[in-house]
């Protein structure tokens, strides 16, 4: 049986791709960013030329950015987790357990370390920068080769992830920026469904920070009138 151009599923699998390329996609690329955190050059944008797509995503946190960044710092499967949903990332073996405490052993990286998506790490991102209390630039890992990927070799891309904090008013803006580029269309359109997924973890990512860093602001705010 040929199936008719106008059959109610073919009407709806198209209202679905529109809706989430008209409405669902542009909310969640920019997703609690301001026009002009969508519009800045952040740390990390010199590190890929012409990418395919740019996600900019900002939260406001309660606490200055040095309050932010130790938590920020201990990102990784090898230090304290991703703060996101740890249930969904262990379905796929990745041992993961999101701290819920700042370890002083975690709160150094320098250009080159890698930083592990699973706790073997075979897999994961080089930092490229690390600007304590203002940014954190990472790029995905070829760990066989040393050395970030290239778009001309497999998997095809090329990513990084910036984790940028601005002060205003005492309080943060955490501002999370991806960029990626692709060798070709074809590799384009198939990672097309890694973009709703990404949002969902680093939504969760950004709200897991903002959560732990303001529970935090008590012992700081102590720490900060027993000095003075």
């Amino acid at each position: 049986m040929r199936l008719r151009l106008f059959h109610p599923s073919v009407v709806a699998g198209l209202a679905a791709v529109v809706f989430y390329e008209r409405a669902l996609r542009p909310w969640h690329e920019r997703w609690g960013a301001t026009d002009t955190e969508v519009a800045a050059r952040l740390p990390g944008d010199d590190l890929i030329d012409e990418p395919a797509f740019q996600v900019t995503r900002a939260i406001g946190i309660e606490v200055p950015p040095q309050q932010v960044w130790p938590w920020v710092i201990q990102l990784g499967a090898d230090r304290g987790g991703f703060y996101s949903y740890d249930w969904l990332e262990n379905l796929f073996g990745l041992k993961i357990h999101s701290a819920d405490e700042i370890v002083p052993d975690w709160q150094e990286r320098a250009a080159g370390d890698l930083m592990f998506a699973d706790s073997e790490g075979t897999a994961g991102w080089y930092v490229m920068e690390a600007q304590p209390n203002q940014a954190l630039v990472v790029k995905m890992a070829n760990t066989e080769a040393g050395r970030p990927f290239r778009r001309n070799e497999p998997p095809f891309m090329e990513f990084t992830w910036s984790f940028v904090l601005k002060e205003v008013d005492h309080a943060s803006r955490l501002i999370v920026r991806e960029r990626v580029a692709f060798k070709n269309s074809l590799v384009r359109f198939l990672c097309a469904p890694v973009g709703l997924v990404s949002f969902v973890m680093s939504q969760r990512m950004m709200r897991g920070i903002k959560q732990r860093a303001e529970s935090d602001r008590g012992f700081h705010r102590a720490q900060i009138d027993r000095a003075v």
